[in-house]
């Protein structure tokens, strides 16, 4: 049965919607427009006069393909190269949904995607659409084929695992960029202590090269540890300009919803540094608890044609 123009139209306007929840449920923003297309493509078959509320058909449909993405997930995850991280996405990406309260920003933080990866399928989609989008537990039931009661039993279980990782400090480009300013002239000196004082002592710092791209494949902890590895990362060489095609430079930008580090050669994203920093603000000496360094080629695409349309770009230094 071919779309009429109005059911096409239902569609494209639900389609910003329904990809901020596939981003969150999945933490990959490839694999969401897959999920979406999907949806599109159930959409499309569908006896649509039959279809009595479109944006909860559409919804559930989405959050079941999600939920089946998620299982297969888990099992490629177990053979994953190295540690995963999810996609990250630049500020004003229509990915990233709504931002009206903390709760919907927090939803999409690189901490909070990160962490979510330890819920089960059905943790993760009653959280997202319960802080993220406002759905009722009542509407969630029904989505995901549960009673009420049981949805509320899961949120309250996924709101516990969650809540040792919700504390973080939002961010505007001013206070991005001086975060990455902060943190570039510490990295770029040369020195340890620099970049010691910036960080916790628990600091971590986690890198995602897919198998793609070399990078570290177990955490690094502790603010020296950081700071040795962060050294030697920053130093230049011939088989690091070599890897991006020469030289590259570095920008300030809002990641996430948190100050970042965009690696640029050319015009390709070939590196993402994600600060989180704590609750103690920017001003504050040993301010970042986290970095987490997304090298993997497969999940820049679509920050690097974001990036590409904001332009043109004006580097804060040049790397290597």
């Amino acid at each position: 049965m071919s779309l009429r123009t109005f059911e096409a139209e239902l569609f494209e306007s639900s389609r910003g919607r329904l990809e901020a929840i596939a981003y969150r449920l999945l933490g990959s923003a490839g694999d969401a427009e897959d999920a979406v297309q999907d949806t599109f493509l159930r959409w499309h078959a569908a006896d649509r006069e039959r279809i009595e509320t479109p944006e909860a058909w559409l919804t559930k449909v989405l959050t079941n393909l999600c939920l089946n993405q998620l299982a297969s997930a888990r099992v490629r995850r177990e053979t994953y190269v190295g540690q995963w991280l999810p996609e990250p996405v630049l500020a004003g990406d229509r990915m990233l949904g709504p931002a009206d309260t903390a709760e919907q920003r927090e939803s999409v933080s690189m901490a909070m995607l990160t962490v979510m990866e330890r819920l089960s399928p059905n943790e993760r989609a009653v959280y997202v659409l319960r802080e993220a989008f406002g759905y009722a537990h009542r509407e969630i039931a029904e989505i995901l084929d549960l009673t009420e009661g049981n949805c509320q039993q899961i949120h309250r279980r996924a709101r516990q695992h969650l809540t040792a990782d919700r504390a973080r400090t939002e961010v505007d480009a001013v206070a991005a960029r001086k975060v990455v300013e902060e943190f570039l002239a510490a990295a770029l000196s040369g020195d340890t202590e620099p970049l010691i004082r910036l960080l916790t002592d628990d600091a971590v710092s986690v890198a995602d090269g897919g198998a793609r791209v070399q990078a570290r494949r177990t955490p690094v902890l502790g603010a020296l540890g950081i700071a040795r590895y962060l050294r030697g990362l920053f130093r230049p060489g011939d088989a690091k300009r070599a890897s991006v095609g020469g030289s590259a430079a570095l920008h300030a930008a809002v990641v996430n919803g948190g100050p970042a580090v965009l690696i640029s050669a050319g015009e390709r994203i070939v590196g993402v540094i994600c600060l989180d920093a704590t609750s103690d603000g920017v001003e504050a000496i040993r301010a970042i608890r986290a970095i987490r360094i997304q090298v993997n080629p497969d999940k820049l695409e679509r920050i690097t044609r974001q990036w590409a349309a904001a332009g043109p770009h004006h580097p804060l230094a040049q790397m290597w």
